[in-house]
C-alpha cells in the first residue's frame, strides 16, 4: 500500500473513536516553587525550615501545589513541565510524591537561580508559593531574595519582588508567566507589574507572621483549575520584557555589604546601602545576582 493511502487509513481508523492521527502540539510549562507561599506557612521555624516541627508536613503540601499546577497544566495539554524547586536549599520537594511527568531541578548554584530550566523553548511559566517583597505590608513572610542580606531590588529604576525578577528572567527568553500562587499582597505586586495573570490567594496575610488559610484541598484544586485556564487563554498573556542593558540595584541591609562590592571594578555605589551593576541581559544580571547571595557559600 502506498503512504499516501497509509495515512488516510489510519484516520479513517481513528475518526469513529474521536481520536486524531496528528501528533500533538508542542506545550512546555516551567513551574518554579518557592515554600513562603504554600497555603498555610505563616512562619519560617515551624513550617518553612528543615529544622521546623512541621516542615516535613509543609514539604508534602508544597508539593502537592505543584502537583495541582502540573496536573492542570496536563489537563491543558502540556506535553513537557519542568519543575525547579526554589526554596532555602532548594531540596524541598518530596521526589517520590512529585508527579511523575515532571522534570525536577534541585539544589545550587545555579546561574538563573529560582528560573533555572526556563529556555526560549518553553511557552509559559508558573509560579507556586511565592510571597510578597520585602517591606511589604501585609505579606507572610515578605522578602526579597534573601531574607538575611537584602532590602530592595530594582531592575531598571522599577522596585521588583522575586515575581518581578524572574518574570524578567522568563521574559529574555520570551516566555509570559501566567499564573501565580500565594497570598493576596504579591499577587498584587506581580499583576501590578505583569498584568492580569490567573492567580490563586491560597491564604489571606493578616501580617508578616499570621495569615487566614483555606484548606489544603480547596488550594489545590483552585491551582489546578487556574493554571488550566490560564494556559488555555495562553494568547493573552505577554512576556515581561525589560529593555537592555539592565540596570540592577541591590539595597543591602547592612552597608557592608555595599561598601565589599562597590570596590569591584565597574561597580557602582549610589548610596551607603545601594550598588548597582549594568547587565548585558537578563541572564548575567541572575549570574550576578547569584554570586553576590551566594559566594562563599560552598566548599
Amino acid at each position: 500500500m502506498k503512504r499516501g493511502w497509509t495515512v488516510v487509513a489510519v484516520f479513517l481508523l481513528l475518526a469513529p473513536l474521536g481520536l486524531s492521527a496528528e501528533p500533538p502540539k508542542k506545550l512546555k510549562v516551567f513551574i518554579s516553587a518557592d515554600m513562603e507561599g504554600i497555603g498555610g506557612i505563616v512562619t519560617w521555624d515551624v513550617q518553612a525550615r528543615s529544622s521546623g516541627r512541621e516542615y516535613e508536613k509543609f514539604r508534602k503540601l508544597m508539593t502537592m501545589e505543584v502537583n495541582a499546577a502540573i496536573q492542570g497544566a496536563l489537563e491543558a495539554g502540556a506535553t513537557e513541565i519542568v519543575v525547579a524547586d526554589s526554596h532555602a536549599d532548594g531540596q524541598n520537594l518530596d521526589v517520590e510524591l512529585l508527579h511523575p511527568r515532571a522534570h525536577l531541578i534541585r539544589s545550587w548554584p545555579r546561574p538563573l537561580l529560582m528560573m533555572q530550566g526556563v529556555d526560549a523553548n518553553a511557552d509559559a511559566a508558573v509560579f507556586i508559593g511565592y510571597h510578597a517583597s520585602e517591606g511589604a505590608e501585609n505579606g507572610v513572610l515578605s522578602h526579597t531574595m534573601s531574607s538575611s542580606r537584602i532590602y530592595e531590588v530594582k531592575l531598571n529604576g522599577v522596585a521588583v519582588p522575586e515575581a518581578g525578577f524572574n518574570a524578567a528572567v522568563a521574559g529574555h527568553f520570551g516566555v509570559p508567566v501566567v499564573f501565580l500562587a500565594g497570598d493576596q499582597t504579591i499577587l498584587e505586586e506581580a499583576r501590578k507589574l505583569l498584568g492580569p495573570i490567573e492567580g490563586v490567594e491560597v491564604k489571606h496575610a493578616l501580617g508578616r507572621y499570621s495569615a487566614e488559610a483555606l484548606h489544603p484541598t480547596i488550594v489545590q484544586e483552585r491551582i489546578r483549575e487556574g493554571v488550566r485556564a490560564a494556559l488555555l487563554r495562553l494568547g493573552d498573556f505577554k512576556p515581561y520584557r525589560l529593555t537592555p542593558p539592565i540596570k540592577l540595584q541591590i539595597a543591602f541591609k547592612s552597608p557592608i555589604n555595599a561598601e565589599i562590592l562597590s570596590m569591584l571594578p565597574g561597580m557602582e555605589r549610589a548610596d551607603a546601602h545601594t550598588i548597582v551593576f549594568t547587565a548585558r541581559d537578563m541572564v548575567e544580571a541572575s549570574k550576578f545576582l547569584l554570586v553576590v547571595m551566594d559566594y562563599g557559600s560552598y566548599q
